[in-house]
């Protein structure tokens, strides 16, 4: 079965990072689970120290991974329930964000 990755880049509202790191980590992550295929979940913070200068737009993302045939499957769900009562957006998430899925072209590789 191919595994997908999905991809949330996201920013809180501004003196809201705690409500917004509280929902995440302990609402949003499990109601995301619940989507056909979603296997696990991880989130992270953008670190001060980076390769390259520059502007970040985004401050978090979390990482999903994707265990289905049909990858559209989970965002037809993910479309439905987004904002509802299955699957609520904290008022400390800002609108703007991002969501690409990825699919490997490569194996895994170790050191």
């Amino acid at each position: 079965m191919p595994r997908y990755n999905l991809i949330a880049l996201t920013n809180c509202e501004a003196g809201r990072e705690d409500e917004f790191n509280d929902w995440y980590t302990n609402v949003h992550l499990a109601d995301v689970l619940k989507l056909p295929g979603v296997v696990a979940a991880q989130r992270f913070e953008l670190n001060e120290v980076q390769h390259r200068q520059g502007q970040m737009p985004w401050g978090f993302m979390a990482v999903y991974e994707i265990d289905i045939d049909d990858v559209s499957e989970t965002l037809s769900e993910l479309r439905a329930v987004s904002g509802t009562d299955a699957m609520p957006l904290s008022p400390a998430l800002k609108d703007e964000r991002m969501v690409w899925i990825y699919r490997p072209i490569s194996d895994r590789v170790t050191g």
